[in-house]
């Protein structure tokens, strides 16, 4: 049996069989062709004992019947193509994709019974078959199946396999394509409501900050005179000097800024899992790229250990349109597979944030000590706002009966963060997000930021 493959815009599987010879064949045997096989051989060993010829006929026979099966089997040459398409190919924990997988016999003969098999992780749930009927010439068999995973990470589903048995049951031969797709389980996103938070500017609201272009045709200082042009904005020197009326260059809107940053140290979280502290802090962070992007803002996702999203710019993605949902995709690919860092610092991520200004800042933070604390205090000088989680680890401990800290550390990490000029909030365990933001945003009532307006979130 020959496999072979057809490619989709979303996932392909492509596979040939490989040649074999007796030994193939042979090792394709299922346990009723072996008990054949043996039960003729040993028929015909006692009827060449015993001296008789009726037993021989019938052991020839047993022992026979798998050999010719294994024989067909194998020697049945059928063109199979497949392929695979997820739906989504990206889903949050939780949810459910479906998987379509599509079988064409390209071939000038119908098949067989065949037995399609594909292989998925534990985690997505037990491993899918099919029985597929007769598929005549130039025919096609569709089936699909569910996938679900409640841990975020990147799954490959596949290589596709097939199984042609003969009518009898004695011989089965396993085909597989040569190539798998991937399905990415990214974190849940819980829509947030806009709120106002001292920020770089309004994103693309009222009131927002403007800048001169500085690319595009709109940079010609002058240019000329367009329908609708205010006419207070015609430039009389440049109008005397060309002859035609001439308008000072436009004004756009700067657009603001938001960095992210999520702690992912592990020695910053207690538990496992997905109800545990950290996964409650990616889940968290994705939230707010996802809103921020589309509120406008640009928008950076930054880790402990100094790292952002590859291909990220210096002021991170920009949202709005197809541009946003893109963004939004590549920073979901990236906390689909965040996990705990080595670190025990905060100093990487406090050293790319004192590079420049940084507009609005939130950040998801673990357990500090300290010396993290003061750390953090200090990322508040370069931010226009800041609103930090700080996930409080005593009531995110499995252990129901856990003795409360009798420092009260979470408190005095609080004061620090808020003395520095943060919106520090508690996350206890079972907190939701949508209920915090408000909360971020009755805290900072009232507070302009330096230099620039309110931001809308």
């Amino acid at each position: 049996m020959t496999t072979g493959g057809t490619g989709q815009p979303s996932a392909g599987q492509s596979g040939r069989a490989d040649r074999g010879g007796v030994r193939t064949a042979l090792a394709g045997l299922t346990t009723r062709g072996r008990s054949f096989l043996a039960a003729g051989i040993a028929a015909a060993v006692c009827a060449y004992v015993l001296g008789q010829p009726d037993l021989l006929r019938v052991g020839l026979l047993l022992a026979a019947l798998p050999l010719i099966c294994a024989a067909v089997v194998y020697r049945t040459r059928y063109r199979v193509a497949g392929s695979r398409r997820l739906a989504p190919a990206r889903v949050p924990a939780g949810s459910e994709a479906r998987v379509h997988l599509r079988m064409d016999n390209v071939s000038r003969l119908p098949t067989g019974l065949l037995m399609l098999q594909d292989r998925v992780p534990y985690v997505l749930g037990p491993r899918p078959r099919f029985v597929l009927d007769q598929v005549e010439a130039g025919g096609r068999r569709e089936v699909s199946y569910r996938v679900r995973s409640d841990l975020r990470g990147r799954y490959p589903l596949g290589p596709l396999q097939l199984r042609l048995s003969d009518p009898f049951g004695m011989c089965e031969l396993t085909r597989s394509f040569s190539t798998h797709d991937t399905l990415t389980v990214i974190p849940s996103v819980e829509p947030l409501p806009p709120v106002r938070l001292s920020g770089e500017a309004k994103g693309y609201g009222d009131g927002r900050q403007r800048s001169l272009a500085l690319a595009g045709e709109d940079d010609v200082i002058p240019r000329g005179y367009r329908y609708g042009d205010d006419l207070r904005r015609v430039h009389w020197r440049s109008t005397a000097r060309y002859g035609e009326l001439m308008v000072r260059r436009e004004e756009q809107p700067r657009r603001s800024r938001c960095t992210v940053l999520l702690d992912t140290r592990g020695l910053a979280y207690r538990g496992a899992g997905p109800d545990s502290a950290f996964e409650w802090a990616v889940s968290g962070a994705a939230s707010v790229l996802v809103h921020m992007l589309e509120r406008g803002f640009s928008v950076r996702l930054l880790t402990d250990t100094g790292t952002s999203v590859p291909g990220e710019g210096a002021d991170g993605y920009a949202g709005g349109g197809q541009e946003s949902t893109d963004a939004a995709g590549l920073m979901m690919d990236t906390l689909a597979i965040v996990d705990h860092s080595d670190g025990a610092g905060l100093s990487r991520s406090y050293d790319v944030l004192r590079g420049g200004h940084e507009g609005l800042l939130v950040a998801f933070l673990g357990d500090l000590d300290e010396e993290q604390a003061a750390i953090a205090a200090k990322m508040r000088q370069r931010s226009a706002g800041a609103v930090a989680f700080l996930l409080d680890g005593d009531s995110w401990m499995r252990e129901p009966n856990g003795a409360p800290d009798p420092m009260n550390r979470q408190e005095e990490r609080l004061r620090m963060l808020r003395e520095a000029g943060w919106t520090a909030l508690s996350v206890p365990r079972g907190a939701s997000l949508k209920e915090l933001w408000r909360l971020a945003e009755r805290d900072r009532a009232g507070v302009t930021a330096s230099g620039g307006g309110e931001g809308r979130a």
